[in-house]
């Protein structure tokens, strides 16, 4: 077994060994910085300044003022870094606009979070991470049963079809209850997207209050628990857009929010990596329903989804194209919970106490978060030896 190196276990006293985080270019110019020898603790701080408040992009994109896409320039693969974003990107215009009594206001004031290109969003995969510990298999067991209670309130369901489907018209198979239509769908989707932003916004509250008592760096865990919070949040906002929900819906949503809140709360006292064992395997659900969703569009069993514009949102938050569909926008939904699940398994398998957020900086792009249910310890550990890698020299992380 290789011995873990301090990178990850900092413990009480801040790492000794300096790097020099020179600024890039951009940087340099955005905001007059000059490059400066730095210990790992004060490169994340530094990185994670410029992160606040813009999203993350691919390094060495092209924005297209047309269309406010980003695209991918050459030998950018894999960089998903926090915070390079172009000056003039920062004013980029939101489709939800603010009222005012003589002018409606615009304005992008979401964290950063990833934008995929074409392949990536279809590098996702099922997966699913095998109980290795009890901690794992109690996680594992409460999903089950929040997966059943989810099922049963938001009315979901996914039978087989029958051997004679292909003779059989779309509103046969739903009065047959083997399909749902979009607004069972929208019900489900709303329904687990209200409950999904809970979980980081709760953990990194506490990470935060366990900061400010013990009067020391977190490590970089709680803007990676933030963003988690808000993407789920710009998923419900999304779909909020197709369908306003009832009063019944939302006391039935009220209600679950507030058991699980609570829940989450007290279970992540007791043991932070049982709950990012539990995100990961909420999120491999997750992950099916999604992907379920995308093949019943794709065999034009949604015909109410299958050439509906996506909504003016979703455009700006993943940077879709004008001509973008309901369909991009599920599969970008997919590569986010894809993301969450790769996230919260591998922050489950690092120390919560003591180890450095391995994503602190950067993620893998999305054939590796897509294809590979987590990081071990010891993966994380040359991960953010690249990262730093990357900060100190410019060098790509391979």
């Amino acid at each position: 077994m290789h011995p873990i190196p301090r990178y990850l276990n900092v413990g009480r006293q801040a790492m000794k060994t300096p790097i020099a985080a020179r600024a890039l270019p951009m940087y340099r110019a955005t905001f007059n910085i000059r490059p400066a020898t730095l210990g790992l603790g004060a490169a994340f701080a530094s990185q994670r300044t410029f992160a606040t408040s813009v999203s993350r992009y691919n390094v060495n994109t092209n924005t297209s003022k047309n269309t406010g896409q980003e695209r991918v320039g050459p030998g950018t693969e894999g960089l998903h870094m926090r915070g390079l974003r172009r000056a003039e990107d920062t004013a980029a215009p939101s489709s939800v606009p603010v009222k005012s009594p003589d002018r409606i206001v615009k304005g992008d004031w979401v964290l950063f979070h990833p934008v995929y290109t074409p392949d990536e969003l279809r590098a996702c995969q099922v997966l699913h991470r095998e109980c290795k510990t009890m901690s794992d298999s109690v996680a594992y067991g409460f999903v089950k049963l929040a997966r059943w209670a989810f099922d049963l309130v938001s009315g979901y369901k996914h039978k087989p079809l029958p051997p004679n489907a292909s003779s059989m018209s779309i509103e046969q198979l739903r009065k047959e209850g083997c399909l749902m239509d979009d607004g069972q769908w929208l019900k489900r989707i709303l329904f687990l997207e209200s409950i999904a932003a809970v979980p980081g916004m709760v953990a990194a509250t506490l990470r935060h209050l366990r900061s400010l008592r013990l009067m020391r760096r977190d490590s970089g865990w709680i803007h990676t628990l933030l963003e988690e919070a808000e993407n789920e949040r710009m998923h419900l906002m999304t779909f909020m857009t197709l369908k306003n929900p009832s009063i019944l819906f939302r006391a039935m949503v009220l209600g679950a929010q507030g058991i699980f809140y609570n829940a989450f709360f007290f279970s992540y006292l007791i043991s932070p990596q049982t709950c990012h064992r539990f995100v990961g395997h909420l999120e491999e659900e997750a992950v099916i329903t999604y992907t379920r969703c995308i093949q019943e569009i794709e065999a034009g069993r949604i015909p109410e989804w299958t050439n509906r514009p996506a909504p003016e949102i979703a455009k700006d938050y993943w940077r879709l194209g004008p001509d973008a569909k309901i369909l991009d926008v599920i599969y970008a939904v997919r590569s986010d919970e894809s993301t969450h699940r790769f996230v919260n398994h591998s922050l489950a398998n690092l120390k919560y106490g003591t180890d450095v957020n391995p994503f602190a900086l950067q993620e893998p792009d999305m054939t590796t978060k897509g294809s590979t249910i987590c990081f071990d310890r010891n993966q994380s550990v040359n991960y953010l030896e690249k990262s730093k890698k990357l900060i100190h020299d410019g060098a790509p992380a391979a």
